[in-house]
């Protein structure tokens, strides 16, 4: 049976094709067979994974548009079990005529229930609160929510748990967080601390034990399009990324 997460915020810049490159590549390493889901018109996931854009002969745009099935797209990567629904920003292009559509909101549920069979699917979702997003909560299992621990952090995510809601009601009714997990934090500040203090009365029992430091490290990495683990294995931010993936893997069993 595939878990299906979706790694959301409508919020740019808070981590979240970070965490969603780093916990697929994990899930990989404990021996899940996972397929990453580039579902972001900017297509960091795919440049990430060190994965060549101009030599793609499909991508989650031929996808969406129903000119191609996912087994068609998806390509490995270095690590073993890990593979890639890449993406460009052609996808942008798709949302625009999706917004006429039939089946609109369904299109990435029956290409994921039409696919093959993976251990894990993790879809790397757009910044916003766009059919490309809501398409990617019809089609999930969990929501994952990575927050970014600044003064902003909880502005806009009622807007999402609202989305979320109406999803459940309306057309997924098994929709569920999985966890909100704190990036960015720097523990030597006072304001992280009381960032991740403010999440934690939110969120009840739904935060991560283990939280994403602010770490070069794990910055640096996608420059060379490799995961944190493959990068500096050692790092903070890579020993972050391992216990948050067997935090997900316990959370999902």
């Amino acid at each position: 049976m595939v878990t299906v997460i979706s790694v959301t915020n409508q919020k740019g810049g808070v981590g979240k094709t970070t965490t969603a490159i780093n916990t697929a590549y994990y899930l990989a390493k404990m021996g899940k067979s996972t397929l990453l889901i580039d579902f972001d018109p900017q297509g960091n996931a795919t440049s990430g994974l060190g994965i060549d854009k101009q030599s793609l002969t499909g991508t989650m745009n031929d996808v969406i548009l129903e000119t191609k099935k996912l087994v068609d797209v998806i390509v490995p990567t270095e690590q073993a079990r890990l593979f890639l629904a890449p993406s460009t920003p052609e996808l942008a292009n798709a949302e625009v005529e999706l917004a006429q559509a039939n089946r609109r909101f369904s299109r990435l549920k029956n290409a994921i229930e039409n696919g093959p069979a993976y251990d894990f699917i993790i879809i790397d979702s757009p910044p916003s609160l766009s059919l490309l997003t809501v398409n990617g909560l019809i089609a999930a299992r969990y929501v994952l929510l990575p927050v970014q621990a600044e003064f902003y952090a909880l502005e806009g995510l009622s807007q999402l748990l609202e989305t979320m809601k109406l999803v459940r009601k309306s057309m997924n009714p098994t929709l569920d967080l999985l966890g909100v997990l704190p990036t960015m934090v720097d523990s030597r500040t006072s304001l992280s601390t009381q960032v991740l203090a403010e999440i934690t009365k939110h969120f009840p029992g739904k935060v991560f034990k283990t939280v994403i430091p602010r770490n070069v490290r794990l910055a640096e990495a996608p420059s060379h399009g490799v995961a944190i683990g493959s990068y500096d294995r050692f790092s903070k931010g890579a020993r972050a990324y391992k216990a948050v993936t067997k935090e997900v893997i316990e959370r999902v069993s």
